[in-house]
């Protein structure tokens, strides 16, 4: 079984956005599942505005990878495929609705984040656009 996750990439600085929901002790990307009929991008719109209120501008969207490993939290096996864009986005990142806290990580952070994400961080920090 794979699980089908959209996610944002917001580096500023060397240091990329990443969130942790209530209940959770490992961080994540921003993003989510994808509801039936969304394509990436309307997804990653729908997503990011849930989960910090931010607005994302569709037409700069773009593809930086997709990325697959273990399902943090699920039975072996079971893995998450991450298709990851950048995009630009009107507004502040705030913790909304299961988001409870926001984060700049670096590459020190990566022990902090699920296992795909961790794959991302060495993506990023070998491209040189993690600290």
């Amino acid at each position: 079984m794979t699980i089908d996750k959209i996610a944002w990439i917001h580096l500023d600085d060397g240091r990329i956005l990443s969130t942790r929901s209530r209940g959770k002790n490992v961080y994540y990307l921003p993003g989510g599942k994808r509801e039936p009929g969304e394509t990436d991008v309307d997804t990653l719109v729908r997503e990011v505005d849930e989960e910090l209120a931010v607005t994302i501008n569709p037409a700069t969207a773009e593809h930086l990878g997709t990325f697959e490993a273990q399902a943090h939290g699920h039975a072996d096996g079971v893995l998450v495929r991450m298709t990851c864009y950048t995009a630009h986005h009107e507004g502040t990142p705030v913790p909304s609705n299961e988001i409870e806290e926001i984060g700049w990580l670096t590459y020190r952070d990566r022990d902090r984040v699920s296992p795909v994400d961790q794959i991302i961080f060495d993506h990023l920090h070998r491209a040189g656009q993690l600290n």
